[in-house]
């Protein structure tokens, strides 16, 4: 039998040239991405039936501005009416207050009046008290009454190096917190040692001093009777001016402020001086007191 040639498969040719580019024959024929194609439809469909979304969201912030615009006239049209209720209610509190003050300060000139008839009422009894020649005495050691007469004069401040700091304030600078400036308990025993050394009368910064008299501190301030005191610190001594002098260095008040001197750098200088006048005291306070029965026992015997 004779043998037939073998069968050979010829494969088969598309209907479409480009069969077998079948990746670049998609992109082609769905060139727009879906999600742009239904954000697109979308978009056709509002178009065809519903309002854009731009126009609504203009008539939105249309609708809150004309909102915003009502609040506001609204609120200037209360203030507009409550502003002269505001403003006579304020002119009514300057008034009272005014009328307020002017009753306090005419209560003060009538306390001050009273205080310097008093003071004056106390001074006069001391001199007439009786005691003949020793109430002329009382009434300089009470500080009821001026005073002149011989003394010393004695200057106390603070060290040069406290004034340099703190802007030229003594009272600012933090160095010489503790050395550098004269303190309260300086002035005591400088006081204490005037009087010690037979002074009859003393005054700081033009302040009497009386046997009740208080120096102390408020801070870095030193306060004479609750007022306060700057450097330079004058005290006045009236007594026997030399004698005076020469007890007062010589005594341990004395030394001690010599000591601060040398040490600390307190600048002091002592002067006696012919004729030192010395105010009153501004108030004079008895805490306590008895009658003099001198009168009456002289009467009956």
């Amino acid at each position: 039998m004779p043998q037939q040639p073998p069968v050979r498969s010829t494969p088969t040719r598309s209907s479409r040239p480009d069969a077998s580019m079948s990746l670049l024959t998609n992109v082609m024929d769905h060139s727009l991405d879906d999600g742009y194609a239904e954000a697109a439809a979308r978009k056709k469909a509002e178009g065809a039936g519903g309002m854009p979304k731009t126009l609504q969201a203009r008539l939105g912030l249309a609708a809150g501005l004309v909102l915003a615009a009502l609040v506001v006239t609204v609120g200037a049209a209360q203030a507009r009416v409550a502003a002269p209720v505001v403003a006579k209610e304020r002119e009514e509190l300057i008034d009272r207050i005014d009328r307020e003050t002017a009753a306090a300060d005419k209560l003060e000139g009538s306390v001050d009046k009273l205080r310097d008839d008093v003071s004056a009422r106390q001074r006069e009894a001391l001199k007439h008290s009786g005691g003949g020649d020793k109430s002329e005495l009382v009434g300089i050691l009470s500080g009821a009454v001026q005073v002149h007469g011989t003394g010393v004069k004695l200057v106390v401040n603070d060290a040069k190096e406290a004034i340099s700091g703190g802007n030229g304030d003594p009272r600012e600078t933090s160095d010489f917190s503790d050395t550098g400036r004269v303190r309260d308990r300086d002035m005591q025993r400088v006081v204490n040692g005037l009087w010690e050394s037979g002074a009859e009368a003393v005054s700081i910064n033009g302040q009497r001093l009386t046997a009740l008299s208080a120096i102390r501190a408020a801070g870095d301030a030193i306060l004479v009777d609750n007022k306060p005191l700057v450097p330079p610190y004058t005290v006045l001594a009236v007594g026997n001016g030399k004698q005076l002098s020469t007890m007062f260095q010589n005594s341990a008040d004395g030394l001690y402020l010599h000591a601060l001197q040398e040490n600390y750098g307190i600048r002091t200088s002592i002067s006696v001086e012919s004729d030192l006048r010395l105010p009153a005291a501004p108030s004079v306070i008895v805490r306590t007191a008895q009658p003099s029965t001198e009168k009456t026992e002289k009467g009956t015997s």
